[in-house]
């Protein structure tokens, strides 16, 4: 039996299934790689052992990694830095410091909002005394 591939019309075979990603820096830099989120998971496995560093296993890294995809959570700097490690992009490519200066923002919102709140109490508390701010 003989089999011939018609090679006019052969663009190769067809990937299974389409990888899908949030719509967000980091599942973005997964797909450009071709990457599922399995193999981005043995990834950063074999890289961290390599640095003798300790992660999370392969099932819990992968939950950990769709939520840091959807944005539902934010690595820390141990895997901060392995994911830039490899996707080969800087933590602003992947929308890390985007995240932090949202969150540094809020951060000073709940301190302006607090000293506003003492300022308002100290001053009232000084007309009380009869003291003017």
């Amino acid at each position: 039996m003989t089999i011939t591939l018609d090679t006019a019309n052969a663009a190769g075979p067809e990937q299974p299934y389409q990888l899908q990603a949030a719509d967000t820096p980091l599942g973005r830099a997964r797909v450009a790689r071709g990457w599922s989120q399995e193999k981005a998971v043995r990834a950063l496995v074999l890289l961290a052992r390599s640095r003798g560093w300790q992660v999370a296993s392969e099932p819990s890294l992968k939950v950990q990694l769709s939520g840091w995809e959807h944005g539902r959570r934010r690595p820390n700097e141990t895997y901060r830095l392995l994911l830039c490690a490899v996707y080969r992009a800087t933590a602003e490519e992947l929308g890390f410091d985007v995240a932090d200066r949202s969150a540094t923002v809020k951060t000073l919102r709940e301190r302006i909002n607090d000293l506003e709140r003492l300022v308002e109490h100290l001053t009232g508390a000084g007309a009380v005394r009869g003291v003017s701010a």
